[in-house]
């Protein structure tokens, strides 16, 4: 089957919120998913702990039970397969929207890796995870040198500079040295990140404080070569010697996407796509957006508790415009 009432792009908890919602009001839907269910949460570290409780990441109405008090990755992971499992969700992995163009008759064609859609209907769900702010300096595209971290064991032994401040970075530091790197963090501004988890950052102040990880402020990387790294300091450029680099200094919606079919973006620096606040369509009739994609590159104002309601409000105005 290729036509359908609604196509969903992404595949991460809102998107399956929106197909839920779809499979209850009895349209007919696929989601297609450029990577694996939930792909920004498996790429997540290996480690991490959300800062939500269970309740506030559930969907569906679907009860997340966790051994914890905030609900880690594996658990999380566990959580959206079973949804998924439960409602018997129409999705296809692995399956990259390479394109989204006007049909005929009022629907869209949307073209994928594997296949042509036509649909009625689009929610674009597509989060924020897979673009990289980029260093932008020489070396960057060394073998050494990630935006993703995963787990620590890898770095055991080794010297290692973490790029970043926010929680990623903080995380990455912390499980990197006690597995036995020698960590140093480049810090653009004057302190760790306000928004680190709030238990966790004491531990990476006190680490510094006491010297057991390295910490230059005000600083950033100026080169990156196979066995050191050049550093721009208040005091002048500095070179460390380095096995590897973890740049995470954060990751940007696919703007660009939205721009290709026609969806309008705010002049202000955040790119905030153009969407109605009630049924978040966009200015491209039929093409609406959930998650964190409607806040631009302001990706720290929505989250998955305050934007589960998207999906219940979107598909909403479609069953209302198909009873028109």
């Amino acid at each position: 089957m290729t036509n359908y009432t609604l196509i969903i792009v992404g595949g991460g908890p809102i998107g399956l919120a929106c197909a839920i919602e779809a499979r209850r009001a009895g349209i007919d839907y696929v989601i297609l998913e450029k990577g694996c269910l939930v792909n920004s949460l498996y790429n997540y570290p290996v480690n991490m702990t959300f800062f939500s409780t269970s309740e506030r990441l559930e969907i569906g109405e679907v009860p997340f039970v966790s051994n914890n008090p905030k609900p880690t990755r594996p658990e999380a992971l566990e959580y959206y397969r079973r949804v998924t499992t439960s409602f018997r969700l129409n999705i296809r992995l692995y399956e990259p929207v390479l394109s989204i163009s006007p049909g005929e008759a009022q629907h869209y064609s949307v073209v994928t890796s594997k296949s042509t859609y036509t649909t009625a209907n689009i929610i674009i769900a597509t989060g924020f995870y897979d673009i990289p702010y980029l260093l932008n300096v020489p070396g960057e595209d060394l073998p050494k040198v990630t935006h993703y971290y995963k787990e620590p064991h890898g770095y055991a032994f080794q010297k290692v500079m973490v790029v970043g401040a926010q929680n990623s970075a903080v995380d990455a530091a912390l499980e990197t040295w006690r597995k036995g790197a020698d960590v140093t963090m480049i810090i653009r501004g004057e302190d760790v990140g306000k928004r680190v988890k709030y238990w966790v950052r004491p531990d990476i102040i006190n680490r510094i404080q006491e010297g057991s990880i390295k910490a230059l402020y005000r600083s950033s990387v100026k080169e990156i070569r196979e066995n050191e790294v050049d550093i721009q300091t208040p005091d002048g450029v500095q070179t460390i010697e380095n096995d590897l680099v973890i740049a995470l200094t954060g990751y940007k919606p696919d703007l660009g996407f939205l721009q290709r079919i026609g969806i309008e973006l705010s002049n202000d620096g955040i790119f905030c796509p153009s969407i109605d606040p009630i049924t978040h369509e966009s200015n491209v009739k039929n093409i609406f957006l959930a998650g964190v994609i409607c806040g631009g590159m302001n990706t720290h104002r929505l989250f998955i508790e305050n934007s589960r309601e998207h999906a219940t409000s979107i598909i909403n105005a479609i069953t209302r415009s198909n009873r028109q």
